[in-house]
């Protein structure tokens, strides 16, 4: 079973369009206080603005690096963890190389990975597999080298792929990471059921940009008797 505050604690209230405005922004954040959710996960250029507006609030920034393909160099990848370090945000979510650990080089893949850690300077660090672009085996490999590399948490989808979060991916991530880590699921969670589907299957964060309908779902039904796996 899980509170009203757990559930908002484990959501990540995110607006990370290309064209978001700095009023999305703004409304975006209002949401995330009211609702005291975990996070904001934002782009770089909305970090400053994020971080100013929740300075007060219970509510961290999160900011996605490179984002949404992860074909950057760790260097280039790194060097935009640094700027959003010193722009507010606490966490960031970087999007693993993708190519580069379909092809066998786990080496590049794990340094691109540790040079985020390093940048990073202690905050939490969540890396994208986008799993819907990976084989079983390739998910746990990217898994591996993600907790070897020193992140914090796995995560599933950008959102802006072929296809999100599903819960036999959560539950697998779960296995192959263990407790010692995080899974965000993120990508296509856009109502209360495919959220506690996520939780059940081990997720410890939800990714998505319809939070505040997920809670207003679950402050209509009472808190839910049915997760089971908390």
């Amino acid at each position: 079973m899980i509170s009203i505050e757990e559930l908002a604690g484990m959501i990540d209230h995110t607006n990370v369009q290309r064209d978001a405005m700095e009023d999305d922004i703004r409304e975006l954040c209002q949401e995330a206080d009211d609702y005291d959710f975990s996070c904001v996960c934002v782009t770089p250029t909305q970090a400053s603005l994020a971080s100013e507006l929740l300075e007060n609030s219970n509510t961290n920034v999160c900011v996605v690096i490179g984002f949404p393909f992860g074909v950057q160099t760790p260097h280039a990848k790194a060097f935009e963890a640094e700027e959003a370090v010193a722009s507010g945000a606490s966490e960031l979510d970087m999007v693993m190389n993708i190519g580069a650990l379909k092809s066998g080089h786990y080496p590049l893949v794990q340094a691109d990975i540790a040079a985020v850690v390093g940048a990073a300077r202690g905050h939490v660090v969540k890396v994208i597999l986008e799993t819907a672009l990976l084989s079983r085996d390739e998910k746990i490999t990217a898994c591996q080298l993600a907790r070897e590399a020193g992140a914090h948490y796995v995560k599933t989808s950008t959102g802006f792929g072929v296809d999100g979060a599903t819960a036999e991916d959560v539950k697998l991530m779960r296995e192959t990471v263990g407790m010692e880590m995080g899974v965000k699921a993120a990508g296509g969670i856009r109502d209360l059921e495919a959220a506690i589907a996520m939780i059940n299957a081990g997720a410890s964060k939800i990714g998505t940009s319809t939070g505040v309908q997920i809670m207003e779902d679950l402050l209509k039904q009472g808190e839910p008797d049915d997760i089971s796996n908390i």
